[in-house]
């Protein structure tokens, strides 16, 4: 199997797919996966601004029932400025840390019932106690999913 191991670049998802002979693991099903599990409806999407913005993610999530919620355009913004950088760069700054639990904070109280660490950096910077919602992190789930397969 081959993973993508970079949410945002499942842009490309289908055109490796296609163009390979063995099966990828898509991270936001594989992600989706998980969160159907715990039968939550509403999430949080916070990544790249490619990632929270254009349909290639989105839309598996959409497909699969949920309703995914992204902050407005100047958190979107300052989400994408700290993963590319800051976290990109190995900078952990704790005003970046509180500006993201605002920035949950705020999808919670527009609905959002977890939120989706949807970039692999994210999960450097949000820590489960820095947050009011329950996280899912892409990273570990993608991880977790692979190695369960490579097992079977």
């Amino acid at each position: 199997m081959i993973l993508i191991c970079t949410n945002t670049m499942h842009k490309v998802f289908e055109q490796v797919q296609a163009a390979v002979g063995v099966p990828l693991i898509h991270i936001a099903e594989a992600t989706a996966d998980a969160i159907e599990k715990d039968h939550i409806k509403s999430v949080a999407l916070l990544g790249t601004r490619y990632t929270m913005t254009q349909d290639f993610y989105k839309q598996k999530l959409i497909e699969r029932g949920f309703q995914v919620l992204i902050p407005g355009e100047q958190d979107i913004e300052l989400v994408n400025s700290v993963i590319f950088n800051e976290l990109c760069l190995g900078i952990i700054r704790e005003e970046s840390r509180m500006e993201f639990s605002r920035i949950i904070s705020d999808l919670k109280r527009r609905g959002a019932e977890a939120v989706i660490l949807g970039c692999t950096e994210i999960g450097l910077l949000v820590r489960p106690i820095d947050s009011v919602l329950t996280t899912y992190d892409t990273t570990e789930i993608h991880a977790k999913i692979a190695a369960q397969r490579a097992l079977e």
